[in-house]
């Protein structure tokens, strides 16, 4: 049964967040108020408007074809546009194109690209600029981790999955183009787009929004290939365009005067100061160098949520806060072990005590908001899995025993830097000491893009982890851990769960659909590779002047129609 968490552990608890509370990094904060200041005094009545946020890490990459978390995914939100976009209220709506004909089979859709789409650098936006950019994501030699996104496309798997014979080997373009040719994705002419499927894909309209399907401007990706990695040759299509980077420092948008719908774009320029120290930005909030502010501290969020504070908005997010176990690594490919340190987390502590946002503890991977058959998915299911400290030292201690260890061995914590994850990890590491006996966890902070590449490159034993659904179905978690799938960095594999997913994909009958996912969940929760701690909320805040800012479900506050109005 799920215990309650004692006297001695809220205590601890309470020094945590008074530590991790301490305000720090004065002259970093006085750096970017010295460097924000001509930005400041400029947005003053009848001057630019200038919104002023936060990027919590360095943008990986700002390619739609290679970019891969919302470090990257925030600013390409804002800077392209793909062929269907989405309101304020969450609907799909037309982007670049109208809204598709989809013959009866579900199988191909034709795009029609809207009148006067035109690129940051006057170019107008074509049907060929969308083929070239899902076959260069598809491309093997470009190596992008989201390209698994596009297997919806006939023969997009096939040419994704093409090999050299030589490790690390570009693969030449004699091999590339007959899988290239079956691709799914084709320009009939400048402004028609047809697209054919693999199979029937229910949600495929809401995937036409998401990043990885959006254009890129052929003549310029041929010109120059580095041509997203600096402002000056930066290209997109969407409300804004890269105007300023200064690497590890901020990053600065400006209204694109070439976008189709420039008259409702309030704001002139937006600034983003790449800060992972959350108490840095916060202190910066607060001085009024920021506007909007969107990676709040823990003890801050409970803050403003106690006190009602008209700056402070919720909302729902399609997310998961999880922990990463790597399977390849001992003691951790052993089940009982994983278990045992799953029942052993008190969640609903957490969520009450350290991350203090409104969070929903997870007894699940499917956060609430996915449709299922009828209702909510993770309304439909039942709590998968308990917590248990009698269940949990019993287990660890099998687990222990078959894997010939007679107490658990020194491991290391990977996390980003954070301190809202460092509080979360430390309660955590003193729940499994106290309940468990596990004395020796290292902490080990990195930052996002750092933590990224050491998951992907298997260079962990437990690291945290997030997702945020691509979009609205069930489908864009479960996929995640089928075998040797992009993102799995787990090192798992289950047969029965990648059969389960692939009856899910291969079907529109959504109760078929629905009941599949729903087994192959139960199966990830009994096998705990990853350890789900809760289903995120959307905490921010922003000052009383802006206007018009939105939270769909699935993506960070948009600042898109936002206005300043002092």
């Amino acid at each position: 049964m799920k215990k309650n968490i004692s006297a001695m552990l809220a205590v601890l608890l309470s020094l945590i967040l008074i530590l991790t509370g301490c305000f720090n990094s004065t002259e970093q904060v006085q750096k970017k108020k010295d460097e924000g200041q001509e930005e400041m005094e400029s947005s003053e009545d009848n001057g630019p408007k200038i919104l002023r946020t936060n990027n919590s890490s360095e943008p990986g990459s700002l390619h739609p074809g290679t970019a891969q978390g919302s470090h990257d995914s925030w600013i390409l939100e804002h800077t392209f546009e793909g062929l269907t976009t989405k309101s304020p209220d969450g609907k799909i709506i037309p982007g670049m194109a109208e809204l598709p004909e989809v013959s009866e089979d579900g199988l191909t859709w034709t795009f029609h690209l809207r009148d006067g789409m035109k690129w940051s650098n006057g170019d107008p936006v074509t049907a060929e600029d969308f083929e070239y950019a899902w076959k260069y994501a598809l491309n093997p030699n470009t190596a992008s981790q989201y390209a698994y996104q596009l297997y919806y496309l006939e023969g997009g798997e096939e040419f994704n999955s093409v090999s050299s014979n030589k490790e690390n080997r570009q693969i030449p373009e004699e091999v590339l183009k007959p899988y290239r040719d079956k691709v799914g994705v084709k320009a009939l002419d400048e402004k028609t787009l047809e697209v054919k499927l693999a199979k029937p894909t229910p949600y495929f309209l809401d995937l036409t929004s998401h990043y990885t399907y959006y254009p890129i401007n052929k003549k310029v990706q041929e010109q120059n290939s580095d041509w997203y990695k600096e402002a000056d040759t930066f290209v997109s299509n969407g409300a804004f365009t890269l105007s300023e980077w200064k690497h590890k420092e901020s990053v600065k948008l400006v209204k694109n005067e070439s976008y189709y719908d420039k008259d409702k774009i309030n704001l002139d320029e937006v600034l983003l100061y790449i800060i992972e120290d959350q108490n840095t930005a916060w202190q910066m909030y607060q001085s009024d160098e920021m506007d909007l502010i969107v990676n709040l501290p823990a003890e801050v969020t409970g803050m403003l949520i106690d006190k009602e504070d008209p700056e402070f908005h919720n909302a729902s997010d399609l997310a998961t806060y999880y922990y990463n176990l790597n399977t390849g690594v001992k003691p951790f490919g052993n089940v009982k072990v994983r278990r045992a340190l799953s029942m052993a987390i008190d969640r609903q502590a957490i969520v009450d005590h350290v991350s203090q946002g409104g969070q929903i503890p997870a007894y699940g991977v499917i956060p609430p908001g996915m449709p299922d058959e009828s209702g909510d998915f993770r309304e439909n299911a039942e709590q998968l899995f308990e917590e248990s400290v009698e269940k949990a030292k019993k287990l660890l201690e099998e687990g222990l025993a078959e894997e010939g260890l007679d107490k658990m061995p020194k491991f290391s914590f990977l996390y980003n830097t954070s301190e809202t994850h460092k509080a979360i990890a430390e309660a955590i590491q003193e729940m499994w000491r106290k309940n468990l006996g596990i004395e020796e966890m290292v902490l080990e902070n990195a930052e996002f893009q750092v933590k990224l590449d050491r998951e992907q490159a298997g260079d962990f034993q437990i690291s945290r982890g997030g997702w945020i659904g691509d979009y609205v179905d069930p489908m864009t978690f479960m996929d995640i851990w089928v075998t040797d799938g992009p993102y799995n960095d787990v090192n798992w594999g289950n047969k029965e769960y990648d059969k389960l997913i692939q009856t899910a994909k291969s079907t529109m009958d959504k109760g078929t659909r629905m009941d599949a996912m729903h087994q192959a969940e139960q199966i990830l929760m009994d096998e705990m590779p990853i350890i789900p701690i809760y289903y995120y909320s959307k905490p921010h805040a922003y000052k009383h002047f802006i206007s018009s800012i939105y939270a769909p479900i699935n993506r960070y506050p948009q600042f898109k129609y936002a206005d300043i109005k002092k």
